[in-house]
């Protein structure tokens, strides 16, 4: 479905590839917080917010009037609208470059993040439109001064719980969603380990050319090790 990023990674066992083909629905789940990570605008505890988040989204996808495939692209760019207005993207931009982000100009940082933006969109708006009613059950939270981390398991079809883990931080009187972990695998840290890779062999402009012409997918082929 997605075009993988064409790396040499290192020959690890592949977790995250392998949720992302034989779980769709795990996908579905981190999608939900990768588009959609800021809740509404008051203040609250993070679960709080967290099911906000995920209804607001849930939503667009369980209106009758844009089910249809006909309507496909007026859902995607619902999705799309509601993330752009809702979600900041340049912590989650920022951690995902690593180290690499202090090396930046101002102007390449803005063109980061924007990129970074198009491709979570990019990676999973399709997955997100796979969801089925599958349960996604809160399993408690932890707050340790303005960052926390909301426990949550999707339970498959098949009765498989998967335990999804969503680390926030607080802006004002808002949560944001700056990395979701899946069995303890982090999604920032999967793209950090491409990033890293092709700018350390090829410099930022390879980076920003694979960005554009979306050789970027899902992080199906990269290695990360747990958080």
């Amino acid at each position: 479905m997605f075009r993988s990023s064409g790396l040499d990674v290192p020959a690890r066992a592949n977790w995250l590839s392998l949720s992302f083909r034989k779980q769709p629905a795990v996908a579905t789940a981190i999608c939900l917080l990768c588009l959609l990570g800021r809740g509404q605008a008051w203040a609250g505890a993070p679960t709080d917010q967290l099911k906000a988040s995920v209804d607001h989204v849930l939503a667009v996808l369980q209106d009758p009037n844009l089910k249809s495939d006909a309507k496909a692209a007026e859902r995607r760019a619902a999705i799309r609208q509601q993330a752009e207005s809702e979600f900041d993207f340049n912590e989650t931009a920022k951690r995902a470059l690593g180290r690499h982000w202090q090396e930046l100009s101002e102007s390449q940082r803005k063109e980061f993040v924007s990129l970074f933006a198009d491709l979570i969109e990019r990676a999973y708006i399709t997955k997100i439109e796979k969801y089925s009613g599958e349960p996604i059950v809160y399993v408690g939270e932890s707050v340790e001064g303005d960052t926390a981390t909301v426990r949550t398991k999707f339970v498959t079809r098949q009765g498989t719980e998967i335990p999804i883990d969503y680390r926030l931080f607080r802006n004002g009187d808002r949560w944001l969603v700056y990395d979701v972990l899946v069995e303890g695998v982090s999604l920032v840290a999967n793209y950090r380990t491409q990033f890293d890779r092709i700018l350390r062999t090829s410099g930022y402009e390879e980076l920003v050319r694979r960005m554009k012409s979306a050789e970027f997918g899902t992080p199906e082929k990269s290695r990360t090790p747990r958080s």
